[in-house]
């Protein structure tokens, strides 16, 4: 089953040296973190203060191709974790209602699905097996000043 989830905000983890992506359940209290890259994280953070640049990013060109070439993203979907990778899909619509999967990491899918305002979906399963209590406890804490401009 599938759960639609929100983006809740983007820190980083100093015991990591990465950020952290943080995903909420829209309709309930599910959360689910995903470590990811500076690159990345910049990008989700340019997407979601909706600063244009110069010219196209990388997450811009493949939602410029998407739209160029008449198809529509109509979901992203983190479908599972494998040995702490989770791996993920954006479903495009090439025009004729059958959607195909195409094979991303989360934080590439979640940048396309913010400049494309797609919605972002978590399988069940995923958010199960992320069961760290240490983590939750960390989560928890956090306040609103925690959640920090990255750029």
């Amino acid at each position: 089953m599938l759960k639609q989830m929100k983006i809740e905000g983007l820190l980083f983890d100093p015991r990591s040296n990465m950020y952290i992506l943080l995903l909420k359940e829209i309709k309930g209290n599910s959360t689910l973190p995903i470590w990811i890259g500076k690159p990345e994280a910049d990008s989700i953070a340019l997407a979601l203060g909706k600063i244009v640049t110069p010219r196209p990013l990388t997450h811009d060109l493949i939602k410029n191709v998407i739209h160029g070439v008449n198809m529509k993203v109509t979901k992203i979907v983190i479908k599972e974790i494998v040995d702490n990778t989770y791996y993920a899909g954006i479903y495009i619509d090439k025009g004729d209602g059958n959607e195909v999967p195409i094979d991303s990491r989360p934080s590439d899918a979640i940048a396309v699905a913010i400049r494309i305002n797609a919605p972002i979906f978590v399988n069940e399963s995923v958010i199960e097996h992320k069961n760290n209590d240490e983590l939750e406890d960390w989560l928890k804490k956090l306040k609103p000043e925690d959640f920090g401009n990255i750029m």
